[in-house]
């Protein structure tokens, strides 16, 4: 059981790794020299999916290290 969570969170981290790459913040070395819009802007399509699957893939992360400690801690 703790092996397949274990194996779990390794997954979970790439995809969690792999998202967080995929989005695109415009932080670069453009916003130096003025290229940079700065405004807010609404996130639609792709770029919106992207967000919440980066949201639900940082909470199973946490999920799966917190249910691996408690039954680390057990024991089990």
């Amino acid at each position: 059981m703790q092996k397949g969570l274990i194996i779990g969170q390794i997954i979970i981290s790439t995809l969690l790794t792999v998202s967080i790459l995929l989005q695109n913040r415009g932080a670069g070395l453009g916003s130096t020299f003025g290229g940079d819009f700065g405004g807010y802007y609404t996130k639609r399509g792709f770029e919106k999916f992207l967000y919440w699957a980066t949201v639900a893939l940082g909470t199973l992360f946490i999920g799966f290290a917190v249910a691996i400690f408690y039954l680390s801690s057990q024991g089990i």
